[in-house]
Formats: C-alpha cells, sequence, structure tokens
C-alpha cells in the first residue's frame, strides 16, 4: 500500500474511532467502586470552591477538576450524574487517541535520527501509529473503560506526551521540547503522584542520553535539564506546596509509600491503631489522629475527624494513616514481588495481539534489529521507562489499568526496530524484502480494524443488557438501595453507618445518592456476614453505640437467604427494595410505622425533580 494511501487511510480510522468511543460511552454500563465515590467527593469540593477539601495526599486533584468540569457543563443531580462523567471519559479517550499519534510520531522521527540502518524499517510512521491506536482501542475495551471513573487513562495520555516530547528533544536541537515535557508531566504529576518519580527518572534520562550518547554541548543539555525542571516545578509546586502545608512536611503524595507499607511492608492496611504493634512489621508507626476506636469487639469505629467524603477512611487514607514509614520487610516484599510476576506473566497473556503479531512478523522473516546501543538507540530511552515504570508497580502492586502505559511505550519501539532479511531470492526469485513490508502494514491495519470493530461488539453487548434498566448506567442495587433508604426517612446530610467491605467500601455509592456521610464502621472483612452479626452476644451495646454516634441507619450487605427474618438477630432489619443491601434503623426507629419496610414493588424510577444536592 502506497504511503500517501496509507495515510488517508489512518485519517479515516482516526474519524470511525470518535462515533466508536462515542456510542462505547452512551451504552456504558455501571462500573463505579469507592474510589470512584472519592474522585467524585473531590470533584463536589473543586466545583464548590473548598479548596482546602480537595487537598488530598492519596487522590491528586486534576482527574476531579475534570469530573467538576462536567458537573459544571451538565449540571447533573446526584441521580444523573453518572453520563456527565462517562461523557468527561470520553472526552480524555479522544485525548488519548491525538496522545498516541504525537507519540508515535515521536518514535519514528528519532528513528530516522539515530538509525545507521540502510534498509527501511518493516514498520512505517503510519503502521507504527495503526499500532498504538490498535493498543488504545484494546486497553479501552479492558482496564481503561470509560465506565470506569478513575485517572488513569487521563495519566496515559498526559504521560505519553511527556515521553513524545522527551524523544522530540533527542531527535532535534531545539529547547522547546524539554519544557514541554515538564509540562506534561507536571500535569500527570497533578493526576496521580506516581509521575512524579517517572518525571525525575525521564529527566535524568534526558540529560544522560544528550550528553553521553548524542555527545551534544554540556551547556545545551543544561539548558534542556534546567527547562524541564522549571516548567515542571512551576506546574506541580503549588499543590506540593499545599501538600506539604497540610502535612507539616515535604510532601508530593503519599499512596505511593502507602501502598508499599501495605502490600510489601506488612503493615495493616484498614482500620490500623497506636495499639496494635503486632500489625506494624518493621516499619515505623507514630500515627498522628488514628481513627477513633469506640468498640473492640467488633472494631467499630468513627471517621468524625475527617470532615469531607461520603466514607472519609477512603476519601484520604492518608489522614487516618499518617506517619506510617514502611522499612524493607524482605519476607513480605518477596511473597508479594512473587505473585505480582503471576500477575505480569497473566497480564501479557491477558493481551496478547501485539506480541503474536510480532512472533507472526519474525517467524516471516522479519527481525528485530536493535543495532549498536551508542548509535542506532531510538528504543533505549522509552525501552529504559517502560520497564523500569513495570519494576516499581512490580515492587508494590501491579493492576491492568497500571502497567498499560508501560506496556505500550515499550511495545511501539520494539516494533520499530523491525527490519526485513537481506534480499536472498528463493526459487521463484521472489525476496523476502519485496513483500514482508507490504504484508507487515497490511497486518497491523488488521489488527487496529478487529481492534474498532470488537469495540462495536462490545458496545452492542452492552446495548442488549441494558434492555430491562431505565438506563444502561443504572445499577439496581445502588439506586433502588438509595430509593428505599429515602423512604424511611434519610435526607441528605444525614449521619450513617454501616458493616462490611461491600456496604462500606467497594460499593457505597448507595450513600452519595443519598448525600449522607458513613461516619461510622462496624468493620468486617469477612464473608458471611448475617451468621457473624447473628453470633454477636453484644449487639445490644453494639447498637447503643451507633445510635450514641447518631447514626440514622445502619447499612449491611447480606448473602441472599441468609436473613431470618422470623429470628432475633434479624428482627429490625429491612430489606431495601428487592436488593441484597439491609438497614437497620438506629435513630430513625421512633419516625417508623409499625411494620415498615421496603419491597421490590416499589418502582425503580429516579426522582429527577430533585434539587442538586451539595457537596460531600
Amino acid at each position: 500500500m502506497s504511503l500517501p494511501r496509507l495515510r488517508k487511510l489512518l485519517i479515516a480510522y482516526l474519524l470511525l474511532l470518535v462515533p466508536i468511543g462515542w456510542l462505547a460511552t452512551k451504552y456504558q454500563p455501571y462500573l463505579l467502586d469507592g474510589d470512584a465515590v472519592s474522585y467524585m467527593d473531590i470533584a463536589d469540593l473543586l466545583h464548590a470552591h473548598r479548596w482546602a477539601g480537595a487537598v488530598n495526599g492519596y487522590w491528586h486533584p486534576l482527574y476531579p477538576a475534570v469530573l467538576a468540569c462536567a458537573q459544571a457543563i451538565f449540571h447533573p443531580t446526584r441521580w444523573d450524574e453518572i453520563p456527565a462523567y462517562h461523557f468527561a471519559n470520553y472526552a480524555i479517550y479522544l485525548f488519548e487517541l491525538v496522545a498516541i499519534v504525537v507519540f508515535a510520531r515521536a518514535v519514528d522521527r528519532l528513528r530516522a535520527r539515530t538509525s545507521a540502518v540502510v534498509t527501511q524499517p518493516l514498520v512505517s510512521r503510519s503502521a507504527l501509529t495503526f499500532l498504538g491506536l490498535a493498543l488504545v482501542v484494546i486497553a479501552a475495551q479492558r482496564e481503561l473503560a470509560i465506565g470506569f471513573v478513575r485517572p488513569d487513562a487521563l495519566l496515559q495520555a498526559l504521560m505519553l506526551l511527556a515521553f513524545a516530547m522527551l524523544m522530540q528533544s533527542f531527535a532535534t536541537e531545539s529547547l522547546v521540547y524539554a519544557p514541554l515535557m515538564g509540562l506534561f508531566f507536571g500535569l500527570a504529576y497533578l493526576t496521580k503522584s506516581f509521575a512524579f518519580v517517572v518525571a525525575l527518572l525521564s529527566i535524568a534520562v534526558m540529560f544522560v542520553f544528550q550528553l553521553w550518547l548524542q555527545r551534544r554541548a554540556l551547556v545545551r543539555v543544561l539548558a534542556n535539564t534546567v527547562f524541564a525542571l522549571l516548567v515542571f516545578g512551576a506546574v506541580a509546586g503549588p499543590y506540593i506546596a499545599a501538600l506539604s502545608h497540610q502535612k507539616h512536611r515535604f510532601d508530593f503524595g503519599d499512596s505511593g509509600a502507602l501502598n508499599y507499607a501495605w502490600y510489601a511492608g506488612g503493615v495493616e492496611k484498614m482500620h490500623l491503631e497506636p495499639s496494635m504493634t503486632s500489625s506494624f512489621g518493621p516499619a515505623t508507626v507514630h500515627l498522628i489522629h488514628p481513627e477513633k476506636q469506640l468498640l473492640t469487639a467488633p472494631g467499630i469505629y468513627s471517621y468524625r475527624a475527617e470532615p469531607y467524603g461520603t466514607y472519609p477512611d477512603w476519601f484520604d487514607t492518608t489522614y487516618f494513616n499518617e506517619r506510617v514509614i514502611p522499612h524493607l520487610n524482605p519476607p513480605v516484599l518477596m511473597k508479594r514481588d512473587a505473585r505480582n510476576a503471576v500477575l505480569v506473566v497473566r497480564y501479557l497473556f491477558n493481551h496478547p495481539e501485539a506480541w503474536i503479531l510480532l512472533l507472526l512478523l519474525i517467524a516471516f522473516g522479519g527481525r528485530l534489529r536493535f543495532g549498536n546501543w551508542r548509535r542506532d538507540n531510538f528504543w533505549l530511552p522509552m525501552i529504559l521507562l517502560g520497564l523500569a515504570m513495570w519494576i516499581l508497580y512490580a515492587i508494590v502492586n501491579v493492576e491492568e489499568r497500571y502497567v498499560t502505559l508501560a506496556y505500550i511505550v515499550i511495545v511501539l519501539p520494539v516494533f520499530g526496530t523491525l527490519r526485513a532479511p537481506q534480499p536472498e531470492a528463493d526459487e521463484f526469485g521472489v525476496t523476502p524484502s519485496s513483500w514482508l513490508p507490504s504484508a507487515t502494514t497490511a497486518m497491523i491495519v488488521l489488527l487496529a480494524f478487529l481492534a474498532a470493530g470488537e469495540s462495536l461488539r462490545i458496545t452492542f453487548d452492552e446495548r442488549r443488557d441494558e434492555t430491562p434498566l431505565p438506563h444502561p448506567w443504572y445499577d439496581p442495587e445502588m439506586f433502588e438501595a438509595a430509593h428505599a433508604l429515602q423512604t424511611l426517612g434519610i435526607k441528605p446530610g444525614d449521619e450513617v453507618a454501616c458493616m462490611g467491605y461491600y456496604a462500606c467500601l467497594n460499593h457505597d455509592y448507595w450513600a452519595r445518592l443519598d448525600g449522607v456521610r458513613i461516619l461510622t464502621e462496624i468493620y468486617n472483612p469477612n464473608g458471611h456476614l448475617f451468621q457473624q452479626w447473628a453470633g454477636l452476644p453484644n449487639r445490644t451495646q453494639v447498637l447503643d453505640i451507633l445510635r450514641a454516634q447518631n447514626a440514622k441507619v445502619l447499612v449491611a450487605q447480606f448473602e441472599p437467604g441468609a436473613i431470618a427474618r422470623d429470628s432475633e438477630a434479624g428482627r429490625g432489619w429491612i430489606r431495601l427494595d428487592g436488593t441484597d443491601l439491609y438497614a437497620y434503623p438506629l435513630t430513625l426507629r421512633d419516625t417508623l410505622t409499625a411494620g415498615a419496610t421496603t419491597t421490590s414493588s416499589m418502582p425503580a424510577t429516579l426522582p429527577w425533580n430533585t434539587t442538586r444536592q451539595g457537596g460531600p
């Protein structure tokens, strides 16, 4: 295929991805979790100009700012806010498409600048762009789906642009790309603190690569380094200053340190108390303001000290875990790393398209020609940085949404090194170099269109699945439970209690819908929740403590059929509109009529006329 025709096909493919992404957005299902609720709570604070509440050591502000913009544009209520956030994610998806195009062009430009090989590469610029777009589309079907209210897609787009500027600084003598790299890394840091470390590593790679391998003048290398650091500091500095002021120490974010302490340091993740020395591992723990423990058996905790968030314990977990300083814990670290190594392999098998294509091209005669790493080294910076990112996550916690960026920035340069073998005619006088480039391009273009087709297939499947629902994003469990709680008398601003991971941490959107705050929790991370509730010898004491905290109701999720209404333990629990969530009225009891209940016969409609509820 001629290059002009391939470029036209690329433009057509990009235009095709726009409506495909819009359809995916329109029929995106409910995919919210506890992380999403925290980001939406911060977006509320930004929209209300409550800046102090948005300074958070665990969740950074740029993605919530995007959600806040969606609030300002669409003016949703709590009951119809999800589509607004989906369209915010759709805008990020389009931004990703632009970012991967810029990144692929930068890879090709640096390849042309540094390559000493005479033969043409198997994968042209347009084919490399097709491959990058295919990987982004595939990720948008899986770990970076538009329905996930998470910042990972935005982080990926910003860091792709930062890496593109890094490679452009290697490919040209211009001083403009280094500050642009600092700008995009600064914005990436405002999305996730992980970008802080990657930004410093990238600036160090830029310095070493330009000075040592490219033999550039020291003054120019220093100028690039200083410009990148200055712009990065100008963008990231104000938030670092605000966070450091809040923590009374230098701080650029504690999510990395806390996750290391939890996953690789042996520190108890949830509800750490100063007395729990056996759960500290080798870490140094001097909690400044731990959660207030109201009872030890079962563990009951109050979150009243944190003034923001639907579920304050996860809105800013760094507040309750302030001054947890992890140290090396080899047994836990080795066990965690072994687990993460398995997840890396699992990721590769869950994303087999690119490496299967690579193996096919090699089988057809393509050769990986990395060349002299001192001269023909366009692949070196991004592979090193991609491996570094993968290793950083592998030490602590590997999730597919984390390592997709590292995968992409490694795969594209590897494909860029492919060359045709030396011309050797077969018995028919045909050489591989005469057909292999066209076949390579055709296979990559086919992969890209198959990825787009798979996206359409998934979208139409989701459209069929939403037929019995009022909306594709409607979750009967969350919405009907929230509506049932309103029927019981719950009002925005009320305080409630919860029990169990499901109702408290993993699926607490019901509380956000009602505009209430979960300020008291009965901690129970185990299954068979109702049986354990029934086995409590001090249930009366537990309920008295919850009432003393002014909790209106206690909400928990029980397994279907586990609760026996005629049993003493089941008495008082009200099933919320046919869901698996149950409420135990506490201070609401006096307002209930005898035998008050909610059932699945209540209409599953949204109160569209409800006025907008306030922030968290």
